[in-house]
């Protein structure tokens, strides 16, 4: 692994480039990976901490930027969901390769109300809105059962039933904090730039990479 180098090409990245809000150019930025072709481009990686402290991080999906921060949906008692019920301290990362480019943010996760996660659900795949009713998320489970329950579900909601949003699932609002935008640059002076609340305004500084 030592010998594994990669020579970032990226233009440079300046405060000019940037909009005030940071909340919006993370938008626009997943935006435009999107716009490339970028295959999962809202994937990101989001870390936890349990009440003992134990960190741990997995991938999940950005599914909206809105009311001042970021949207997942999870079972609230998965790993990630009990860890954030023992500390809504959270923080993740967006990252593309091919455009040379991360995001990462610091900030605190609150659940979305009922109403809107289950507004979100009805829009799933048939396949998906089984699964989440049929899964006990980061429990432990044989195949068999689990899918004799998945088979179960399909009998009793055939595709274009209504199926009911589990009590156990949702969404999670992501408030951020702290938010830094970083491009690679050659020769590693990569451009990062911070932003950071003060008295309930955003303001921002150059870091060294």
């Amino acid at each position: 692994m030592r010998d594994i180098r990669e020579e970032y090409q990226g233009k440079g990245l300046s405060e000019a480039d940037l909009l005030a809000d940071p909340v919006e150019q993370v938008r626009l930025w997943v935006e435009e990976a999107v716009n490339v072709g970028l295959p999962v481009a809202n994937a990101m990686t989001l870390a936890t901490v349990n009440a003992e402290g134990q960190p741990s991080a997995r991938t999940v999906l950005m599914k909206g930027v809105e009311q001042g921060g970021f949207v997942f949906f999870s079972h609230y008692d998965s790993r990630k969901g009990d860890d954030i019920e023992a500390s809504d301290k959270v923080a993740f990362v967006l990252y593309w390769s091919p455009m040379d480019r991360q995001i990462t943010v610091q900030g605190r996760a609150r659940k979305l109300d009922a109403d809107t996660s289950r507004a979100y659900f009805k829009t799933r795949p048939y396949g998906s809105q089984i699964s989440a009713v049929a899964s006990p998320q980061s429990r432990p489970v044989d195949l068999e059962t689990l899918e004799a329950d998945v088979a179960q579900l399909r009998q009793e909601y055939p595709e274009g039933s209504d199926i009911p949003m589990p009590e156990n699932w949702g969404g999670y609002l992501i408030v951020p904090e702290e938010i830094q935008f970083w491009q690679g640059r050659p020769n590693r002076l990569h451009d990062r730039v911070r932003y950071f609340q003060d008295e309930g305004k955003w303001l921002r500084e150059r870091l060294a990479p």
